[in-house]
């Protein structure tokens, strides 16, 4: 069965798993150490069992206590944890993100909790996204998010907005960061932390391309200041683009006008993971919320 033609996890899936936040507590206990597990106090293999006064466990053998939310982003919130659990289903199941406003609607709980709780799920996604280097055949391309300035330059080297680069292998994982510029130093640094030398790699005419190829890189590039958006390296046998990572920022923006209004450089990077994070696990969309909480 391919993974868009399973059920989606639907909200009425999601209470009936999580009634409460005994539910919550359980399922944080059994992804992270097991009901059953060797106690770390007395050594011995035992079950553990939950006590009714805290969120805690005790084994069955010597007493020890054991906090399954400890390290965590629960780890001393009051915020009921089946509150936390619906937040994270929403962020695994919009495509356009989630705001911090939403969040407050929804859960009813403060704006200052909403929007605490919206940042440390994205740190989370990041957690839970891992790092492995790109291969095969790479598209590169920078972004500029933020507002526009009347009177004000357009387009690359606008003011007032923040500079993004990404890079997707084709068929696989998606990485974006936020950058300082578009010198060639700083995009030719943010290649080589990511895609590994050999594979071929697709951008735009942008110059500070230039010194891939001799970095190990297969580089093809296209003129988009001529109508140019693809063609056919018939030498190499390549096929140059850059619409896939073109799509992703257009995603990406239309979400940040639609939903999040402005986003300021000093969180982009959060909002940039959160997306990057749906990309990388979209063909996986109903085992994202319980590969988040196994990042705990």
């Amino acid at each position: 069965m391919s993974p868009s033609s399973k059920v989606p996890f639907s909200v009425r899936d999601f209470f009936k798993r999580f009634p409460d936040d005994e539910a919550c507590l359980t399922h944080v206990m059994e992804v992270r150490h097991g009901m059953r597990h060797v106690c770390r106090k007395c050594g011995k293999e035992a079950t553990f069992h939950r006590m009714t006064d805290r969120r805690a466990f005790a084994c069955a053998n010597c007493g020890d206590h054991l906090y399954p939310t400890a390290g965590t982003i629960f780890q001393d919130t009051r915020t009921p944890l089946q509150l936390w659990f619906y937040a994270i289903y929403l962020f695994v199941a919009t495509r356009h993100g989630v705001s911090g406003k939403e969040l407050q609607r929804t859960l009813g709980v403060t704006y200052k909790t909403a929007y605490r709780m919206g940042q440390q799920i994205r740190d989370l996604m990041a957690k839970a996204d891992g790092f492995e280097m790109l291969r095969g055949h790479v598209e590169m391309d920078e972004a500029y998010v933020g507002g526009r300035r009347h009177g004000g330059k357009r387009g690359r080297g606008a003011e007032g907005k923040t500079i993004v680069f990404g890079m997707v292998e084709r068929g696989g994982r998606l990485v974006a960061e936020v950058i300082p510029d578009v010198k060639q130093a700083t995009l030719r640094n943010a290649v080589l932390r990511n895609v590994k030398e050999g594979a071929t790699v697709s951008s735009d005419e942008l110059v500070s391309y230039g010194l891939l190829e001799g970095d190990g890189y297969q580089h093809g590039h296209v003129r988009h200041g001529a109508k140019e958006w693809s063609y056919y390296d018939y030498r190499h046998g390549a096929f140059h683009h850059t619409n896939t990572i073109e799509s992703f920022w257009h995603l990406f923006k239309a979400s940040v006008r639609s939903t999040h209004i402005h986003v300021s450089p000093k969180h982009m990077a959060r909002y940039l993971r959160e997306f990057t994070f749906r990309a990388n696990h979209r063909e996986m969309k109903n085992a994202m919320f319980d590969l988040l909480i196994g990042a705990l």
